[in-house]
């Protein structure tokens, strides 16, 4: 079975156009998330694959995009009407 690793994907992009495509493109890897923050369990290549596509879309010079590597869910803390991660029982990507 393939490993799968929870990332937290954040971006902040300054053109609308961008904006959408890379809100596309993290829609398509996306486990939950708020707004402009994403929680995602990806396999290596998925994320190779994610890097990938996010690149193609944000403009090096104006925007930011941050992938981070968390530790699980067991050392996450929510509050209010957040929710902890949750790794589906299947996952589609495309």
């Amino acid at each position: 079975m393939t490993q799968r690793q929870l990332y937290l994907a954040a971006y902040d992009i300054s053109c609308n156009r961008r904006l959408r495509q890379a809100l596309y493109v993290l829609r398509g890897y996306a486990s939950g998330g708020q707004k402009s923050v994403f929680e995602c369990f990806l396999t290596q290549s998925e994320k190779s694959i994610l890097l990938k596509d996010i690149n193609l879309v944000i403009n090096l010079e104006e925007d930011r995009f941050i992938l981070i590597r968390l530790s699980g869910a067991k050392y996450i803390h929510a509050l209010g009407k957040a929710t902890l991660p949750q790794d589906g029982s299947f996952y589609y990507v495309g």
